[in-house]
């Protein structure tokens, strides 16, 4: 079984735009068997962070309860704090907003996280793709990992005994 996504779907706002295309370059050679779907935005045109998260969210929120995800999402804004807050409304989202490689890695280790935001002004391209490469290929270890996971899904669904 592969531990890889079957797919990614990718997003940003105008500020992250520049980075999402550096960024869908990057996945399309390093994960070329890997689909990326593009859901814009499509130029450095403003528009409004909230819709493109909301957009990957409910693309990867098709299976979020799974160990393995078979749809990973990348989204991208200034900062990143504003497109990830949009993404986790999203039910079943984890979306975690990574600086650095370590990030990145526990994000998907140690939190099972199905969605990464990154901040274009902030998060050069290059350890932005370091990032993306640790998002991408790095397992969920489980375990008590899955026990703290499952109480976060109990807040989302209200059923939470924390």
């Amino acid at each position: 079984m592969s531990l890889l996504p079957r797919a990614i779907v990718i997003g940003s706002d105008h500020a992250g735009f520049a980075l999402k295309e550096e960024l869908r370059a990057f996945l399309a050679a390093r994960f070329a068997d890997i689909p990326v779907e593009d859901v814009g935005c499509y130029s450095p045109e403003r528009v409004d962070y909230p819709t493109y998260g909301q957009l990957v969210a409910s693309k990867v929120s098709k299976d979020a309860t799974e160990l393995v995800p078979s749809t990973l999402g990348i989204v991208v804004c200034g900062s990143g704090i504003g497109i990830s807050i949009a993404a986790n409304k999203v039910e079943g989202v984890r979306c975690a907003l990574a600086h650095d490689h370590y990030s990145g890695k526990m994000s998907r280790m140690h939190n099972n996280a199905n969605v990464l935001a990154l901040g274009g002004r902030i998060t050069g391209v290059d350890v932005a793709k370091e990032i993306v490469e640790a998002f991408v290929t790095t397992p969920f270890e489980g375990g008590r990992h899955a026990d703290r996971v499952a109480l976060i899904h109990g807040i989302e669904k209200k059923e939470s005994t924390c």
